[in-house]
């Protein structure tokens, strides 16, 4: 595996529970690809995005040329499928964006900045792409190599970009309690919007601040933020340096990383990936490449990434027909997961038959539950039972029909 350099393991872990509380709270969220031009955005989307839709049966992978979905590598979901063996599999999928390139100046609309910040603010979460290698044929916009103030330009721009969003909120604000009676500026909201510009002027997120549940509400409801948003660090190396695992730049993106908001950093090479794509259907030579120079495919983890900060999680149902992985926002209670199959489910929820896939995968050694059931680990839940990752769930309802509906 290569070697991840990240903050501290504290610092880290608080990282994804923190940004977990701002943004929405749905079940379809979608991570965008953020960096400055040439740095590998496109060519990651498209090694992303082909190297899971190319094997998938997933109809609509390319909604636009500038949007896909990648499949959500999953070990127990491919366990799955093998035990069952059914004629319809189909995966959870990550949503992503590839977005413009972004210049110096992008809050005052320079460049593509405009319809870059425009997509920053339809994502859920970001890919932030840095470039840490050398290279004469791809030319860099500052015509330097040095992820570090590539990192600081970036977060400036959004951090620029959110000042002005504020300015404009507190403004409505204020108007909205001159001209209608009765409505006064809560004190939560000001001392809200003063946090806010603390940490926006001295250029830091605000994922980086301690929050209170109403200064969340507070910035969900009427502070559209950039950084808010959760972000994993993607460092585009050499492929010499990602084979040996060492890069100059890897400490110091570490200590900025630790300085502005934390968060995961994964290194990665295009130049390697695009390799492991050309090998895709010669097994063989694939598999000889990647034990070869000792190490994988680092799109796999960025895919689970993605998909662990925004706060989802996933849960099977399996059977004969059919084995689906379903997307779910962690937290969510069983009639809620019974909603993401269908209305019906939910509204009719009756209960929900649950196995955790680890002790299926221990216990079981057909497609029989009855090990399972005979060791107690087959339960039944009622509507208040909070749904965990990796859940084995048959659902029983009963929909009566409305009688003011004919």
């Amino acid at each position: 595996h290569v070697r991840v350099i990240m903050p501290p393991k504290k610092a880290a872990a608080a990282e994804p529970d923190r940004a977990a509380r701002f943004g929405r709270v749905k079940n379809n969220l979608k991570m965008g690809i953020v960096g400055l031009p040439n740095v590998g955005k496109s060519s990651l989307f498209n090694l992303m995005c082909e190297m899971n839709a190319a094997a998938e049966n997933f109809p609509f992978c390319t909604i636009e040329p500038n949007e896909s979905f990648c499949a959500l590598p999953d070990e127990r979901y491919d366990y799955l499928c093998n035990i069952w063996n059914p004629p319809s599999k189909h995966p959870s999928h990550l949503h992503v964006m590839d977005i413009a390139g972004l210049v110096k100046g992008a809050a005052e609309g320079a460049g593509l900045g405009n319809a870059f910040l425009s997509h920053i603010q339809s994502v859920d979460g970001i890919f932030h792409v840095v470039r840490a290698f050398e290279s004469e044929e791809v030319v860099h916009v500052e015509d330097s190599v040095d992820p570090v103030r590539d990192l600081e330009t970036i977060q400036n721009e959004l951090c620029k970009k959110d000042l002005s969003f504020l300015d404009a909120a507190e403004a409505k604000e204020v108007k909205d309690a001159k001209c209608t009676p009765g409505y006064k500026l809560s004190l939560v909201f000001t001392e809200t919007v003063a946090k806010c510009r603390a940490l926006l002027t001295e250029n830091k997120p605000i994922r980086y601040g301690d929050w209170s549940g109403p200064e969340v509400e507070i910035i969900n409801a009427k502070l559209p933020l950039l950084t808010t948003k959760p972000v994993v660090y993607l460092v585009n190396l050499s492929m010499e340096d990602y084979i040996r695992k060492k890069n100059k730049w890897l400490a110091k993106i570490a200590a900025w990383v630790q300085s502005h908001g934390a968060g995961q950093i994964i290194p990665f090479s295009v130049e390697f990936e695009s390799k492991v794509w050309a090998l895709r259907d010669d097994a063989t030579a694939k598999e000889l490449f990647l034990k070869d120079n000792g190490c994988q495919s680092a799109i796999p983890k960025m895919v689970r990434q993605g998909y662990s900060d925004l706060n989802l999680a996933n849960f099977f149902t399996a059977g004969e027909t059919e084995v689906r992985s379903w997307t779910f926002q962690k937290g969510a209670l069983a009639p809620q997961c019974a909603g993401v199959i269908h209305s019906d489910f939910e509204r009719g929820f009756i209960k929900a038959e649950i196995v955790a896939f680890e002790d299926y995968k221990a216990l079981a050694t057909s497609k029989s539950m009855a090990e399972v059931k005979a060791a107690g680990k087959y339960r039944q839940e009622g509507k208040n039972y909070e749904v965990q990752d990796g859940d084995i769930v048959h659902f029983q309802f009963n929909v009566t029909k409305d009688p003011k509906k004919k």
